[in-house]
């Protein structure tokens, strides 16, 4: 008789159905696993051998097979410990047969029989509630899988709970949610002292996910500036938590089961490889744009990272997607992220102050930006020179709004974008918008057409450029709580566009 159960392979974000089928026959003893399974998987026998000695369960003295179907699907991690477990406990008529069919199972056993906690319960959970099935897990993943009400969560600490969990001696209770995190931000705009258009453009830029780029001189308030993003941006979605937690899990980033309502802010280091930044590696793992989903990816030192690095991320800011394609592997990770890049003018950093800067000024400065292509930096919706500070300013009173304020008119503005976007798939905010849609919001009263045609033609803008300042200038408006797009909105838009 060959008993089935269920478990997941990984493609991306997806979780595939995996069969998971035993069979027990005569033969010389043996134990197999086929099915294109990896390493980790073909060592499952011998820690699912280990387990059940350790609940004084002999092996039979049969052949015993495991095959993981589709065979032609890769199968990689150790989470296929536990359904390959529970299909051979079906098999020795220990646990019912028709109850481990009905399951979607993943785990990792210790030789104790204990279950250690896996990455991607999440995603699972999603696929075991479209199969109708329960989902049975290690009970530290239990609490993050329990966030899909659609499926029954059952966590177990081992595989002596689960055998007494399906033989009805000792039932698991259901998983619950685990608590949502409450982010506590310490940092406000007020904080910094000055630069009020670097304030502005920053409310602009979280208002409608646009892309930013600050150049100013070592110790301008760069970093400082962008570290108060998270403060005033809007919490996630139910949605959108869903979409980021679910790239979270794969990465093994949820903690206690939590799921945040804060969006993310990524910052990887510029000595950062390809892999890291875009995502690869062993296994095609997502990358820091992607785990920056709905969030922000904040990259300082931008003309440090690599040229080849740079160059990636093009094509993931246009589409909004990013695929990673290896030998054996070819996933697809939604990235829909808010670039900040945050640079110096030149290599020493003091190009505009003739006191500090080195003697290759000005030329310095051309080769130091000229490590950003021209099609990467076509890319930025907002520019910003962001002057140094000076020291006697450091002791005024602070000056500007708070964040808590500056977060009111950002959320009030996404609100209105959450309106008038409803119904159109893949677009959330103003810098979605494209094509016919785009002409329809962004569209310029006649005056604001006539000022954005004379900018375009004096500063040669391309056409992503032109597209992009009509973006820019509905965010304009929308702060503005106004209906229509006006001149004085092009021209702030245009006065970002031109910077740098």
């Amino acid at each position: 008789m060959v008993t089935r159960t269920y478990t997941v392979a990984f493609e991306g974000i997806e979780a595939r159905l995996v069969e998971v089928q035993c069979a027990v026959t005569a033969g010389l003893p043996s134990f197999s696993i086929v099915g294109l399974a990896d390493k980790a998987v073909s060592e499952a026998r011998d820690r699912v051998r280990a387990a059940l000695t350790a609940m004084s369960i002999a092996m039979p003295s049969k052949r015993v097979t495991v095959n993981l179907s589709p065979a032609d699907l890769p199968k990689e991690g150790s989470h296929f410990d536990l359904p390959i477990a529970l299909a051979l406990l079906a098999a020795l008529d220990i646990l019912p047969a028709e109850d481990v069919q009905n399951t979607v199972a993943l785990g990792e056993l210790s030789l104790d029989g204990s279950l250690v906690p896996v990455i991607g319960t999440l995603p699972a959970a999603l696929t075991a509630a479209e199969q109708e099935c329960c989902l049975l897990c290690p009970e530290q993943c239990g609490a993050e899988a329990a966030w899909v009400d659609a499926a029954r969560v059952f966590g177990a600490s081992s595989l002596l709970e689960v055998v007494q969990h399906y033989t009805g001696q000792k039932p698991l209770t259901a998983a619950t949610p685990g608590e949502i995190t409450r982010p506590q931000h310490s940092k406000d705009l007020r904080d910094v002292k000055g630069q009020e258009r670097a304030k502005r453009a920053l409310e602009i830029a979280a208002a409608g996910r646009h892309h930013l780029l600050l150049v100013g001189t070592p110790g301008s308030g760069k970093s400082m500036l962008a570290a108060r993003l998270p403060g005033i941006l809007p919490p996630l979605s139910p949605e959108e938590a869903l979409e980021t937690s679910m790239i979270h899990s794969l990465a093994g980033l949820l903690k206690d089961g939590g799921i945040s309502r804060e969006r993310p802010f990524r910052t990887p280091h510029h000595t950062a490889s390809m892999a890291a930044i875009v995502g690869g590696g062993r296994g095609a793992k997502p990358g820091e744009i992607s785990l920056a989903h709905n969030g922000v990816l904040f990259m300082d030192e931008f003309p440090e990272y690599p040229r080849a690095v740079l160059e990636t991320l093009r094509q993931p800011i246009e589409t909004g997607d990013v695929v990673v394609a290896r030998a054996n592997a070819h996933v697809r990770y939604p990235c829909k992220f808010m670039l900040v890049a945050a640079a110096n003018p030149c290599k020493c950093g003091y190009m505009t102050d003739a006191a500090q800067a080195c003697a290759r000024a000005p030329l310095c400065g051309e080769d130091y930006m000229g490590r950003i292509s021209g099609p990467l930096m076509d890319r930025f919706d907002l520019r910003l020179d962001v002057p140094p500070v000076a020291f006697t300013d450091l002791d005024l009173p602070a000056s500007g709004d708070t964040s808590a304020e500056v977060a009111a008119r950002v959320k009030a503005a996404r609100d209105v974008q959450s309106t008038r976007f409803k119904g159109h798939a893949g677009v959330r905010v103003n810098a979605d918008a494209e094509g016919e849609l785009l002409k329809e919001i962004a569209t310029p009263d006649a005056e604001g057409a006539a000022l954005l045609t004379r900018a375009a033609e004096h500063y040669r803008l391309s056409a992503r450029s032109y597209h992009r300042v009509l973006r820019v200038a509905r965010t304009i408006a929308d702060l503005e709580g106004s209906t229509h797009v006006c001149a004085p909105h092009i021209a702030e838009a245009v006065s970002y566009r031109t910077a740098s």
